[in-house]
């Protein structure tokens, strides 16, 4: 089979530093001949999900340290749904173990959500996504995160429609659990009914 010329195509790779992900140098050549350099950060697959309570109307997440957006601004914290490397062959395995892990639950339904690619210019982490349904019974465990993995993740219950306006005011700042609560607004528009609105 002929190889296709109109594409750009990567024709080797050199590792520039390996630890918790490596970090590659890609050569690239481009349909007109030419040869470019693209760095490449590897870690594999990952999950996130994003536990809801539709009796309680609330949503399950975690604030944990993140040193990329202290450097930037200082953020002491970031606001996120649980979420972690794909360890397991299948995604809602893993799913299942981060949210025990990091909030203590013991999921049984998750509603695939989508798998998008986190950050395509830079990372080769693809992330699946889920949705997952929860009562107050299903919080067997502490949660918390791996203390050998220094994680010190806070869980934190917010009541949906405050979720909501929090993204509409852009104060969401990370992006799966931006897209993972419009995707669930979308989905069950009855969960962020106000108050003096009732439940439908």
């Amino acid at each position: 089979m002929s190889r296709d010329d109109t594409q750009p195509r990567i024709t080797g790779t050199r590792t520039v530093y390996e630890g918790w992900a490596r970090y590659l140098v890609a050569e690239v050549q481009m349909p007109d001949g030419s040869r470019i350099g693209r760095e490449v950060e590897d870690h594999g697959p990952a999950v996130a999900v994003l536990p809801y309570d539709p009796e309680r109307r609330v949503a399950l997440l975690v604030r944990q340290f993140r040193t990329p957006p202290c450097f930037v601004d200082g953020t002491a914290s970031v606001l996120e749904a649980p979420a972690g490397l794909r360890e397991e062959d299948d995604p809602e395995t893993c799913a299942r173990r981060e949210a025990f892990e990091e909030v203590g639950l013991r999921l049984s339904v998750l509603e695939p959500a989508g798998r998008a690619w986190s950050l395509p210019g830079l990372s080769t982490e693809r992330m699946d996504l889920f949705l997952a349904p929860y009562r107050a019974a299903d919080r067997e465990g502490s949660g918390g995160g791996l203390a050998e993995e220094h994680e010190s993740i806070e869980a934190v219950e917010v009541a949906l429609p405050d979720l909501a306006a929090m993204a509409d005011r852009g104060e969401i700042a990370d992006m799966k659990t931006l897209c993972l609560t419009q995707t669930l607004r979308l989905r069950h528009p009855n969960l962020f009914a106000g108050p003096s609105e009732g439940r439908s």
